[in-house]
């Protein structure tokens, strides 16, 4: 029998734009705030947990076991084990199924399913020969063989590129294929900047009436998410370039698509049993979950918006309960971009887009 899974527990860091507040720090030190947040909000030093399950979408090479190692510096017991995953924009809602899953079944009664992610502290590629080269000197027998081998070094082999986040069968990146679904869609630059106006106003709104007063934690210097711009006005994201497309057909830009941005957030999820014992709050159930993806380089069929896979999940996730989009008092929809809202909730007012 499938046991109810609780939420007992929710912290995040304030979310800094790239570049700024957290520029200093890596994935590793993020997460391991995190973690340990957590833990002593929900006294829980020193427990052995089912799983950690964490991850980022971005990644060095030395977070080869990012989970662990931030799992072994929160304050759980060491035993507690944890698992690294990366799901691109999904990476921690991917640990949260996860893990309500082993625990709905049985096979473990709590953990806790986190994210990081920060662009101000991404991977530098370098090109192959470089790799070539420094590999065959380590591998040298000799001196005079790996003086040999190092001589090959030339100036251009020590040209860096930032990692550049595209699809690899259309070369366009995400802003880039969201600017195409706005045009298949119809979607206004105008409708996309009323949007952004809004949820600014809505966030600052929250953060003055201290709506995250309990779910938000500030280990480092930064106290409250500085991507909110109380300041802006339809005005000002009108006179805003556009960014992806920049001629007179281009609609996304700066102020109505999210910046990059850093941060970290984790949930602590139990059996009712484990947190009833533990007198832990009940902040929700989770009941179910789906994952979907589209087909967005037209490999089978159409070329399909890149963004558009929410569509076919919730479709699935409807179906499977047997309710409706009208049972429901809240959505969250990850704004990527406004455009990408506004495309999603103009698909499942098309009768035909939801039949076919």
């Amino acid at each position: 029998m499938q046991r109810r899974v609780v939420i007992a527990g929710a912290l995040r860091l304030p979310f800094a734009r790239s570049h700024t507040a957290y520029a200093e720090l890596d994935n590793l030190t993020m997460l391991s705030a995190m973690l340990r947040a957590l833990v002593e909000r929900c006294s829980l030093a020193g427990e052995t947990l089912g799983e950690v399950a964490a991850g980022a979408t971005i990644k060095h090479a030395r977070d080869w076991n990012l989970a662990r190692d931030a799992t072994l510096a929160s304050g759980l017991d060491p035993h507690t084990p944890a698992h690294d995953l990366q799901r691109a924009c999904g990476t921690s809602l991917t640990a949260v199924a996860e893990l309500a899953c082993r625990i709905g079944a049985g096979e473990i009664e709590s953990g806790i399913a986190a994210g990081v992610d920060t662009m101000s502290d991404v991977p530098l590629e370098f090109s192959g020969d470089l790799q070539r080269i420094l590999i065959g000197a380590q591998r040298a027998k000799s001196l005079g063989a790996r003086v040999a081998a190092l001589a090959k070094l030339r100036p251009k082999h020590l040209k860096p590129a930032l990692p550049r986040v595209v699809e690899p069968l259309t070369g366009l990146s995400m802003g880039e294929h969201c600017e195409l679904m706005a045009k298949e869609w119809g979607i206004s630059r105008a409708d996309q900047d009323r949007l952004a106006l809004d949820g600014h106003m809505a966030a600052a709104k929250a953060w003055a009436e201290g709506f995250f007063a309990d779910l938000v934690v500030a280990p480092f210097s930064l106290a409250r998410d500085n991507n909110v711009r109380p300041d802006t006005s339809l005005d000002k994201l009108a006179k805003l370039p556009t960014v992806y497309d920049r001629g007179p057909q281009g609609t996304l830009t700066a102020g109505n698509s999210t910046p990059l941005t850093d941060g970290a957030a984790a949930v602590l999820l139990g059996s009712e049993d484990w947190v009833r014992v533990r007198k832990l709050p009940v902040l929700a159930y989770l009941s179910h979950a789906r994952t979907a993806a589209v087909d967005h380089a037209g490999l089978a069929g159409p070329r399909e918006g890149l963004l558009m896979a929410h569509t076919y999940a919730v479709a699935r996730l409807l179906e499977h309960t047997s309710l409706g989009l009208q049972d429901f008092d809240f959505y969250e929809i990850h704004e990527a971009f406004s455009a990408e809202v506004l495309c999603t909730l103009k698909a499942w007012e098309s009768d035909d887009y939801c039949r076919t």
